[in-house]
């Protein structure tokens, strides 16, 4: 049997979007949009062009949901499929969009630069837990304007899994269209078969900007999926009440998939999110509180009574370091996210509040995943009965170690981390080194660094990847793109 997480029961369920479907039709949302904002109006949706204020029919937002569906499936550079984003099926993927990087030398956040972003995603692309690869962080070594396209451009040259991404800026989207063809041949090879999920925000409270919107209504257009991050922050831009967030958080999201399913019906999307439980004492917005996860999970359940697959940021840590903070925020945000059934869970290697990422930190985040998702399978029954033959043999023989039955079953029962997890005992710990999280955590990065094997997508790909990139560069006075390490 699958272990299960349950916050909310059905009634509250029905509740809570029953008074988000009241908040979409009489306060309506702010679209500062145009075109999203003639789009609702052609479908029946109040227009306030004075106010810039759009409500939405109770009969518009259920019949988007109807339209939504149910799961979709994610396929590498190579066409391989990775994911199934349906069900209760948990798939993990670094956290997106920091603005440094935990130094392994020194131990201090800095600015990142390209060949920090290569390193990041060969390592990603050398953990088998780790589902998806992300654009993880900004370089801060390519013009501003190419910054979003350029992280997604690196992950597809270096990487071979897909991506979960985004744009912050309406420009910046065709380009990044463009690079995924490249690696698909073409735009009907790329909605058969999605790369990326980009990530779509509304603004709290109620509000589409003009870039959001753009972009989202842009995804659907090319079938592209999109992961809806709504982000209530409770007592500050959104209710201080879990259920009052929900209920926020509801209606923001439904608002996302009314557009997305107006602009192409059926198009895949993730009732996601990142809120937070805003820490009115340092005016901080922990990732890895406990209400923040609850809400994470509790809002899980709402889509999946929705029936659509959900998206999380959950399993970060808000410490700034790799330290004992870490290990419990990731793991327990892991663990819930795992029994909630998340379909895709947004954290790994992140920490200072989702703004920093950490190589180091990735490779212990690692370990979490993959006993977060041995945890998931459950307790099964395997050739366990009779159980009387097995104590037999083991009374007979003193031990069970190399039976049968345990030969058979040790790798599929039990998980066993890497070398980064310490199970010595504390003789050979000793004898070992004494050596400490960080510096097994450094030893492994360092390993899968050196292991690394080039991605096998095709060189006439990989050309047009760097024509594209190049040319788009020349635009903003960048006359070639940065030294990558190794290259």
């Amino acid at each position: 049997m699958r272990p299960k997480l349950k916050f909310l029961d059905q009634a509250l369920i029905e509740r809570i979007v029953s008074e988000a479907l009241d908040l979409l039709a009489t306060l309506g949302l702010e679209v500062q949009n145009g075109n999203a904002a003639a789009l609702l109006g052609d479908h029946g949706a109040g227009v306030d062009i004075a106010k810039g204020r759009v409500t939405l029919p109770e009969s518009l937002v259920l019949d988007a949901v109807k339209k939504a569906p149910s799961g979709f499936e994610l396929f590498d550079v190579l066409g391989n499929r990775t994911h199934d984003l349906s069900g209760d099926n948990v798939h993990f993927t670094p956290g997106s969009s920091g603005i440094s990087v935990l130094d392994s030398e020194t131990g201090t956040m800095r600015t990142p630069v390209t060949g920090d972003f290569v390193r990041f995603t060969k390592l990603t692309s050398r953990l088998p837990h780790i589902d998806a690869a992300s654009t993880a962080f900004i370089c801060s070594d390519v013009p501003e304007q190419i910054q979003d396209s350029y992280r997604l451009f690196l992950c597809l040259l270096y990487g071979e899994k897909p991506v979960v991404t985004g744009a912050f800026t309406i420009e910046s989207y065709r380009l990044m269209r463009d690079l995924q063809i490249a690696v698909r041949g073409s735009a009907d090879a790329l909605a058969m078969k999605p790369l990326t999920i980009f990530s779509v925000c509304p603004t709290a409270p109620l509000k589409w900007s003009d870039v959001t919107a753009q972009n989202l209504l842009d995804c659907a257009a090319d079938s592209v999926p999109v992961e809806f991050i709504s982000m209530p922050l409770t007592g500050f831009m959104g209710p201080v009440t879990l259920v009052g967030s929900l209920v926020q958080h509801t209606a923001e999201t439904l608002s996302g998939v009314v557009l997305s399913q107006l602009a192409n019906p059926g198009t895949p999307v993730l009732y996601g999110g990142s809120p937070a439980a805003f820490d009115m004492r340092y005016e901080t917005t922990p990732m890895g509180a406990v209400e923040t996860q609850m809400i994470d999970c509790a809002y899980s359940e709402i889509g999946k009574h929705l029936g659509m697959p959900t998206q999380a940021y959950i399993g970060l840590s808000d410490s700034k370091a790799l330290d004992a903070q870490a290990g419990l925020e990731t793991s327990m945000g892991a663990t819930l996210a795992a029994l909630a059934g998340i379909n895709s869970i947004s954290g790994p290697g992140m920490l200072d509040f989702e703004s920093c990422i950490s190589c180091e930190k990735l490779v212990v985040d690692h370990e979490i995943c993959a006993m977060a998702k041995r945890m998931e399978q459950g307790i099964e029954p395997k050739d366990d009965f009779p159980a009387r033959p097995h104590f037999e043999e083991m009374l007979e023989e003193g031990h069970l170690l190399i039976s049968d039955h345990t030969r058979k079953h040790l790798r599929s029962e039990h998980y066993f981390p890497g070398p980064v997890i310490e199970r010595a005992n504390l003789s050979r710990w000793r004898e070992e080194g004494s050596t400490t999280l960080d510096e097994r955590a450094r030893t492994e990065v360092s390993r899968h660094l050196s292991e690394y094997e080039p991605s096998r997508l095709n060189e006439d790909a990989r050309r047009e990847l760097t024509r594209l990139m190049t040319t788009e560069a020349a635009r903003y006075g960048m006359d070639e793109l940065p030294a990558r390490d190794g290259d």
